[in-house]
């Protein structure tokens, strides 16, 4: 929710020329796949990690235009709610030791904002879902203090005509309602982009979408919600919910939500971009200047400032991305998949893990994506948000006989995933030995069946167990946490233990 905004939404007419400039960029952009008009890619991967703000007691802190003020760096930027914030990590050609550089730059940027944040009594944390929000925290008082936050939540409140409403059943059941877009501050993620060309970009993406249920199954670390244990991976639901537009009567049409997976595989970008003008009414009916098609034929590059402006209001988990840099256009691939933390080592694994698997399933001649039914890749997702590392999928059978077979997430990570990222990353040049630490933190993470929503429930019910009550438990899991963090070891080696209650503040 990023996307800068900076004029006002007007009246009728707008959306009227809006919905033209849009369906006219699109024509544009049909055109640009056509041609030579895209730059090529470098090799080059990015990374954004949104961030949580809370204090010695675990709580949130909602203070990041304070925090953001004291960093005074533009790697840092404001998110949705005011307790969140957003790192943006410098782009990295994939090769060499890469995934060792972009750990140490982490762990700099991070500990360079939390010590500023600690100047305003706050820290910074990587999780999922702050186990400690209450519905009081998630209101649209508490939204960052920017129009274009503002501006949005108006939009898809007055498109909604109604509270939206939180319904998510797990291991617990959780039903409330919201005035506001504010429950989806409460996500945070990290976000993986990856250039690719027109051509490639129907492989790239078809393999995100395959590979999104296991990043989940090994990578979860959002088990609680308002109190409430929940999915392993609560972000999904409660992301679709809170941004839902869709009022009770249009949900049972089937009209689509404005976050979800997908629906089929895709044979060109341009499918993905078609399906977001063809079914979603824009929310930010705001025009730019531009007129693309005779940009195009003055042989420049479209900003195409419409159909990227209504793409970042289509929340999608593997969303295209159309961008001009240097006076050239380039597609990415933005994975939206994963949760924050719980470490840099962690996170950087879990890129490991990504940018390798998704390199040999995209030149895989077999494709993957041809042998899985879509609406299999669809359910092993949100198998996977539900139970973690304890998922099971349906995957293709290995040798002719062709169709599926139900297979333990862990399994198939273990024992074909990880070999194809291992080949992804040689045949980006990464090397071997960062190559084998941060694909081994999968591996564990597998073998012992841990990961960070797993350690969060049972560290959660050790102190239940030992007495504490429900916002005491939380309140101390999310300390223990935030110390193990900092200590920086993966989550697979974090202990189980009661742990110690939070003392109240003076």
């Amino acid at each position: 929710m990023g996307e800068k905004v900076e004029a006002e939404v007007q009246g009728l007419d707008d959306r009227r020329e809006y919905r033209r400039k849009l369906r006219e960029c699109l024509l544009v952009l049909e055109r640009m796949l056509a041609g030579e008009s895209f730059d090529r890619p470098r090799n080059m991967m990015g990374l954004e990690i949104e961030l949580n703000l809370v204090g010695a007691d675990g709580m949130p802190r909602m203070r990041n235009a304070q925090v953001l003020e004291r960093i005074a760096s533009k790697d840092f930027q404001t998110e949705l709610g005011m307790f969140n914030l957003e790192v943006n990590v410098a782009p990295h050609r994939m090769a060499g030791r890469v995934l060792d550089r972009l750990a140490e730059e982490l762990r700099t940027s991070l500990a360079y904002a939390d010590r500023k944040a600690g100047e305003v009594d706050s820290e910074v944390l990587m999780i999922g879902i702050l186990p400690t929000l209450s519905q009081d925290d998630l209101v649209s008082a508490n939204l960052s203090d920017v129009d274009r936050y503002t501006l949005l939540n108006d939009q898809i409140v007055a498109a909604r005509g109604e509270d939206f409403q939180l319904e998510i059943d797990g291991v617990e059941s959780l039903s409330c309602t919201s005035s506001s877009i504010a429950p989806e501050a409460a996500c945070t993620s990290v976000q993986l982009h990856l250039q690719v060309t027109p051509e490639r970009f129907p492989e790239v993406w078809n393999s995100a979408q395959a590979l999104a249920a296991a990043q989940i199954a090994i990578g979860a670390n959002s088990p609680f919600l308002f109190g409430r244990e929940l999915w392993r991976e609560s972000r999904p639901p409660l992301f679709q919910q809170s941004t839902d537009t869709r009022p009770e009567e249009l949900r049972t049409q089937g009209v689509r939500p404005r976050t979800w997976f997908g629906e089929r595989w895709i044979d060109s970008a341009y499918d993905l971009f078609e399906e977001n003008v063809r079914y979603f009414p824009p929310l930010l009916p705001i025009c730019d200047e531009e007129d693309p098609r005779s940009v195009l034929e003055s042989g420049g590059t479209p900003k195409l400032g419409e159909l990227v402006l209504h793409n970042g209001t289509v929340y999608r988990w593997n969303r295209p991305v159309y961008d001009v840099a240097d006076g050239r256009a380039h597609l990415r691939v933005e994975n939206r998949v994963l949760p924050a933390g719980p470490t840099v080592a962690d996170v950087v694994a879990n890129t490991a893990f990504y940018y390798g698997a998704i390199r040999a399933l995209a030149e895989d001649a077999r494709h993957l994506w041809s042998r899985l039914p879509f609406e299999a890749a669809a359910a092993n997702f949100e198998a996977a948000c539900r139970f973690g590392v304890e998922a099971e999928f349906d995957w293709p059978r290995r040798g002719r006989h062709g169709g599926t077979i139900r297979i333990p997430a862990v399994r198939l990570i273990e024992e074909e995933l990880l070999p194809l990222a291992s080949a992804g990353l040689d045949a980006w040049g990464v090397e071997p030995a960062d190559r084998d630490l941060y694909l081994g933190i999968i591996e564990e993470r597998c073998r012992r069946r841990v990961n960070g929503a797993s350690w969060q429930a049972a560290t959660y019910h050790r102190a239940r167990e030992s007495g504490l009550d429900r916002p005491a438990a939380l309140a101390a899991m999310t300390r223990r946490y935030a110390e193990l963090m900092r200590l920086g070891e993966p989550v697979h080696t974090w202990p189980v233990e009661v742990p110690a209650p939070v003392l109240p503040r003076n």
